[in-house]
C-alpha cells in the first residue's frame, strides 16, 4: 500500500491515524463528502478510514435506495481494490460489523490503538498479497494452457468437445469422469471458458492431496479461533472461487462432514467459515472430477448417495489416450512446441520408429504418461529429431506388423514385405504431414528426400494436402 484516505469527524483519531502511518504511506483527509468522492476519483486510493457518521452522510447523498450494500458498491466502482475500514465507537461497532457483511474489509474502534490500526492494516495487505499471487497463478495457468491441444481426430473426443459447447454456457454442475492422466483438469478450465463465468476465476482444488482435517477449512474457510493454529480468519477457496468456477479434483477422498457442507452449497447456495455462524453466499459453479466409481462408492457407503445425485446432473466421461490413438501425432507436436518455448533446443519432430511405438503403446498413465515420456527424451536428446535411444525400450515392445499383413495367409514372401513396406511408408507419410500440418517443404526436408518425390509418394498412397490441413481444424 502506498496511499491512505481518512474522513472522521474526530480531529483526535484523524491525527492519530496519520501519525501511525507518517513515515511509511501518503495520507490524505477529506473534510467534506463531496470533497471525498472527488478525492477517490482522482488519487489511486490503497486504504480508506471512515467513520459511521461520515457513512452515513455518504449513504444519505446515494441517487439511488440508501444502504450499506448500494453504499459499499458505489465505493467500489470507483476504487475496486481499495480496501475499506470503518472506525466505529463501542455503541456502533454491530453497525460496523454489518457494513463488513455487505463488503467492507475490516474495522477499528475507538478510542483508536495504534497497535490495532496496524495488525488492521497489515492483515490486508496479506490479503491482497494472497490475491495478487491467485490472480498470478490464474494467468500463469492460462498461458500455460496456450499450448493445449484443442484439435482432435478423434469421433470420441469431438462427442466431447460438443458436450463441453453445450453445457459451456449454462449454470448446470458438470461430473467429469476418466482415468487418471486423460485431462480432466484441462477439461473443467474448457468449460470454464466457454461459461459466462469465463471473466471470474477458476479455482482448482485437488481433494486427494489435502488432509482429511483441513479439508473442511480449505473449502470453506475458517474464523479466527476456530481451532488450534487458527490464529486469524482466513477465506476459503469458495469464497476465493465467487463469481467464477470452482474445480474439486479427486471429489470421492472427501470427509463425510465436508460431503454434507458441499450438499448444502448445492442444494441452497450458502455455507459457513468452520467456526462461523454467518451464513455465505456461494456464488461459484462447481465442476467435480472422479476417476474412481462414485456410484460403487454410493453403495458401500463412502460416498453420499444425495450429493453423487447433485454432483451428477452432466456427467462427462474423458476417454482414455489408447482409445484415441489418432490424436497421439497432435500431442507430441503440441508438447514438442512447448519444450521448445521454455528451452533452448528446436525440436522438430520424432523418428518414425519412435512414432510407431507411440501409437502402439498402451499408455496406462494417459495424456499425463505421454508428457512426461517425451519430456525426459527430450531433456537426452541432442539432434532436431527425437530418436529412439533417447526413450525406454518397453517403448517398443508392442511394436507389430500392420494387421492386415498378419491375416494374408494365400502369399509369397515378397508380397508380404512389398506389401508391409508399403503400409509402413503410408503410415510414416500420413504422420509426417500431420505434424508438419501439411506443409510439403518442411515434410519433405524431415524425410530426407525432394519435393517431387514426396508428391509422387502422396499420390501413389492417395494422401490429400488439403484434407490433411482440414482435418487439423477440426
Amino acid at each position: 500500500m502506498d496511499s491512505i484516505f481518512i474522513f472522521t469527524r474526530n480531529p483526535c483519531t484523524r491525527d492519530t491515524i496519520r501519525r501511525i502511518f507518517a513515515d511509511a504511506y501518503q495520507t490524505h483527509v477529506a473534510s467534506s463528502t463531496d470533497q471525498l468522492w472527488a478525492g477517490l476519483k482522482t488519487i489511486a486510493c490503497d486504504c480508506l478510514f471512515i467513520d459511521l457518521a461520515q457513512m452515513e452522510s455518504l449513504a444519505a447523498g446515494l441517487d439511488g435506495p440508501p444502504g450499506p450494500k448500494a453504499l459499499i458498491g458505489q465505493l467500489r466502482q470507483l476504487r475496486p481494490m481499495m480496501a475499506i475500514v470503518i472506525i466505529a465507537a463501542g455503541n456502533g461497532i454491530r453497525q460496523a460489523v454489518n457494513y463488513m457483511k455487505n463488503g467492507a474489509s475490516n474495522y477499528i474502534a475507538e478510542p483508536i490503538d495504534p497497535e490495532e490500526v496496524r495488525l488492521v492494516l497489515d492483515e490486508i495487505s496479506r490479503d491482497r498479497l494472497q490475491q495478487s499471487e491467485l490472480a498470478y497463478l490464474r494467468e500463469r495457468l492460462w498461458q500455460d494452457d496456450s499450448l493445449d491441444v484443442v484439435q482432435t481426430l478423434s469421433p470420441l473426443m469431438k462427442k466431447v468437445y460438443d458436450s463441453v459447447m453445450s453445457v459451456g454456457p449454462t449454470k448446470t454442475t458438470v461430473l467429469l469422469l476418466g482415468e487418471t492422466g486423460t485431462g480432466k483438469s484441462f477439461m473443467a478450465k474448457r468449460i470454464h471458458r466457454h461459461s459466462n463465468r469465463k471473466n471470474g476465476p477458476f479455482i482448482s482444488v485437488h481433494c486427494g492431496a489435502i488432509p482429511e482435517t483441513l479439508i473442511e477449512s480449505e473449502l470453506f474457510g475458517h474464523e479466527k479461533g476456530a481451532f488450534t493454529g487458527a490464529h486469524r480468519r482466513k477465506p476459503g477457496r469458495f469464497e476465493v472461487a465467487f463469481g467464477g468456477t470452482i474445480f474439486l479434483d479427486e471429489i470421492g477422498t472427501i470427509s463425510m462432514a465436508a460431503q454434507v457442507k458441499l450438499l448444502t452449497v448445492l442444494q441452497e447456495g450458502i455455507y459457513q467459515r468452520v467456526g462461523g455462524d454467518q451464513p455465505l453466499n456461494a456464488n461459484v459453479r462447481v465442476i467435480a472430477a472422479s476417476n474412481t466409481d462414485l456410484k460403487a462408492m454410493c453403495e458401500a457407503g463412502q460416498f453420499r448417495k444425495d450429493l453423487y445425485y447433485r454432483l451428477n446432473v452432466f456427467p462427462l466421461t474423458i476417454p482414455q489416450l489408447h482409445d484415441r490413438k489418432e490424436d497421439i501425432p497432435l500431442f507430441v507436436d503440441a508438447f514438442l512446441k512447448r519444450f521448445n518455448q521454455f528451452n533452448t533446443k528446436n525440436i522438430q519432430g520424432v523418428h518414425p520408429d519412435v512414432m510407431n511405438g507411440l501409437l502402439n503403446y498402451v499408455w496406462p498413465g494417459n495424456i499425463r504418461e505421454l508428457e512426461n515420456l517425451l519430456e525426459r527424451a527430450y531433456i537426452l536428446e541432442n539432434s532436431p529429431i527425437m530418436m529412439p535411444d533417447s526413450f525406454p525400450p518397453e517403448l517398443f515392445d508392442s511394436v507389430a506388423l500392420p494387421a492386415d499383413i498378419t491375416i494374408r495367409q494365400v502369399a509369397t514372401l515378397a508380397e508380404v514385405r512389398k506389401h508391409g513396406i508399403e503400409e509402413i511408408e503410408r503410415r510414416y507419410l500420413q504422420e509426417l504431414l500431420l505434424r508438419n500440418k501439411g506443409r510439403i517443404n518442411a515434410s519433405a526436408a524431415e524425410a530426407g528426400v525432394g519435393t517431387r518425390q514426396l508428391n509422387k509418394l502422396m499420390h501413389k498412397y492417395r494422401l490429400d494436402k488439403a484434407a490433411i490441413k482440414k482435418s487439423l481444424k477440426v
